[in-house]
């Protein structure tokens, strides 16, 4: 399938930064006319995304998010990505409930979520250190029922 259009981006782990980069991504996802719904979803994961980047990646300093969107014709491909601490046990980690953070009141939702409202994501290392997390999203036409049908 081919490319329509691309782009990438880099920012630091920030918990600033996590609505910036939700919002860069669905208003660069506008141009190939998903539905509102489809919209709030790609939003939802990346926001999910980045913030375990922010929360988890970086324990001592700040480092960066890379978020790269490829968009085709009616899909989106979504990769986050850090090179921060990486995840020990990823299995674990996509776990509803799972927190290694407890004490800060952390829900361990984060993969839950991403996968609620995407319609595939992987979790992988990036290279020798870091996450990788790549989210596809499919964009259909919503269907609507005419009353009186």
């Amino acid at each position: 399938m081919k490319i329509i259009n691309e782009m990438t981006i880099s920012f630091k782990a920030l918990s600033v930064n996590e609505a910036f980069a939700r919002s860069l991504v669905a208003a660069f996802c506008v141009q190939v006319n998903p539905t509102l719904d489809e919209i709030t979803d790609i939003k939802t994961a990346v926001s999910e995304a980045v913030t375990n980047s922010v929360v988890h990646a970086y324990p001592k300093g700040c480092g960066d998010v890379t978020i790269n969107v490829k968009l085709y014709e009616n899909k989106a491909l979504i990769t986050v990505s850090d090179t921060g601490v990486g995840i020990t046990n990823m299995e674990k980690a996509r776990e509803p409930f799972f927190t290694t953070k407890p004490d800060e009141e952390r829900s361990g939702m984060g993969f839950t979520v991403m996968e609620t409202f995407m319609d595939e994501v992987e979790l992988s290392k990036n290279g020798s250190h870091g996450v990788k997390i790549q989210m596809l999203k499919n964009f259909g036409e919503v269907k609507r029922k005419i009353v009186g049908e």
